[in-house]
């Protein structure tokens, strides 16, 4: 075989910026997962050899071609959507992009200098580090777990089998060790050619390989949770109100109206709409226009589930999301705000100013609250950016039959992220064995069921009404049993057994 540094002269970061980039359609609209796996088996082999500072900017070079192909929303929604000059928004994010690849990098340069060179490096030591850093970005500074590898699985990869397990750094650390199994087949052992070794090395690596994805299609035919008696109907709404005119006085009452006439058209038990469908204060909402959807829902056994800020108190609010009809009424506060867009992180008042968000500073709900009750099921309720951190709403989603995530991806515009976003939430179905609906202002509406398949949607960027049916499923998974903590032991105990066989 081809010495690699002969194969590869350095450096390579090119080609690592290149594999990140071609990562991306792995990850959805397309959904070809392979192309993930097989860039990241690319990037253990580049690294495979090298030094740790080497592989640090191996790392760093591959997030940077990730994340810029990647996440480029952010610019759509600082510049188009947030007024800041696009000069100073296009810097702000190839800053933000150069920073979220630090933690690639750090997950590469530390795994090389846990491990030794070669196929051991590749096939433990990396991709068990690129877990604990991808879990690391989940929640340092607040988090950003966009694009982590485990997404990219999602639905129809094999490994998706094991979300509702290990959740999804677990399929994350999964598809990982699958590259660096799959570099086994091209590197050669310690002892190098003719030593007698290469064989030794890949049989159990292709063992174990086989053994991955065929556990995999097996668990994706376990039904974990357990439906309900009978389906409800609900009705999604996405009433695809422009963000620049989404929050403009004068437009205040043609939205009220058009959702009202939305509601009132509907014959389902459960209706649902976006984040902020009402751009106005539950306090400033006209008591007699709550009272027309309260008696709506009221007359068909049936609740409205609205999302709608909330005043409590001179200059303290929150992005909520109440119910009005035959149930109590409920109300959830979000807890997970957006840096910029919902709070302003400590230093940077001077960022913000330079935009044009409206209500930039929320304040966080309670951490533990519970799901609210509708239509007969219990809701799981989180809003928009908050279905990213799947841990955070495991009690709520262990009590609740069915998932609802509000939001308004209008912010993003014709880009990525709306579609990312509903893979997102496909693994958050996976995860707890639960039927969603998500109703987006913009788009994409869509019902989910336990498995994460979309059952029906609505285009984006079109006003409509989503009809049909949900099932509520009890039971919990081992995920939402444990959440992400074996996932996260595993990876670490990988990284230590990779320490200990460099070291014997």
């Amino acid at each position: 075989m081809l010495s690699l540094k002969r194969f590869l002269p350095a450096p390579s970061y090119a080609l690592a910026a290149l594999l990140g980039v071609l990562a991306v359609p792995g990850f959805a609209p397309l959904g070809w997962f392979p192309l993930p796996i097989l860039g990241l088996a690319g990037l253990f082999w580049l690294a495979a050899d090298a030094a740790p500072k080497r592989a640090f900017r191996l790392g760093w070079a591959y997030g940077l071609g990730l994340f810029l192909a990647g996440v480029s929303w952010v610019y759509v929604s600082i510049s188009t959507y947030g007024g800041m000059p696009a000069p100073i928004a296009a810097l702000a994010t190839l800053l933000f992009c150069a920073f979220v690849a630090l933690f690639p990098a750090l997950a590469l340069g530390s795994g090389a200098r846990l491990s030794g060179p070669g196929c051991r490096r590749s096939a433990l030591a990396l991709p068990a580090a690129w877990v604990l850093g991808e879990w690391t970005r989940g929640w340092i500074f607040t988090g950003f777990p966009w694009l982590a590898l485990g997404y990219s699985q999602v639905p129809d990869s094999p490994l998706a089998g094991y979300a509702p397990v290990l959740g999804v750094y677990g399929v994350s650390l999964l598809a990982a060790l699958s590259a660096g199994l799959l570099t086994l087949l091209l590197l050669p052992p310690a002892g190098g050619r003719g030593s007698g070794g290469e064989g030794k090395a890949r049989f159990p690596g292709l063992t174990a390989l086989a053994t991955i994805w065929l556990s995999a299609w097996a668990l994706q035919h376990v039904d974990w949770t357990r439906p309900t008696p009978a389906p409800v109907s609900v009705t999604l709404l996405q009433g695809n109100i422009p963000q620049d005119m989404k929050f403009r006085p004068e437009k205040l009452d043609a939205t009220l109206r058009h959702y009202a006439r939305a509601v009132l058209a509907s014959e389902s038990r459960l209706i649902v709409l976006p984040e902020t469908a009402l751009p106005l204060f539950r306090s400033s909402v006209p008591r007699d226009y709550l009272d027309l959807l309260r008696d709506h829902a009221r007359a068909r056994n049936g609740d409205v589930v609205l999302g709608i800020p909330e005043d409590d108190g001179p200059e303290r609010y929150y992005n909520s999301v109440m119910t009005l009809g035959g149930s109590p009424e409920g109300m959830y506060r979000k807890v997970h705000l957006v840096p910029f867009g919902e709070f302003v992180p400590f230093g940077f008042r001077w960022a913000v100013d330079l935009m044009s968000i409206p209500l930039g500073d929320f304040g966080r709900g309670e951490p533990d609250q519970p799901p609210l009750v509708a239509a007969g099921e219990k809701l799981a309720v989180n809003v928009c950016y908050e279905d990213v951190f799947g841990e955070e709403r495991i009690a709520a989603a262990r009590e609740a039959t069915l998932l609802v995530n509000v939001s308004n991806d209008a912010w993003f515009g014709a880009s990525l992220a709306p579609w990312q976003h509903l893979q997102i939430g496909a693994m958050r179905s996976l995860e707890t064995g639960r039927w969603q609906l998500r109703a987006n202002n913009t788009g994409i509406t869509a019902i989910l069921d336990d498995k994460g398949r979309v059952r029906a949607r609505l285009e984006p960027f079109a006003t409509g009404a989503l009809t049909g049916q949900a099932r509520g499923r009890t039971g919990s998974t081992p995920y939402l049993s444990l959440g992400n903590t074996p996932a996260i032991l595993i990876a670490f105990a990988l990284l230590l057994l990779a320490r200990h066989r460099t070291r014997s």
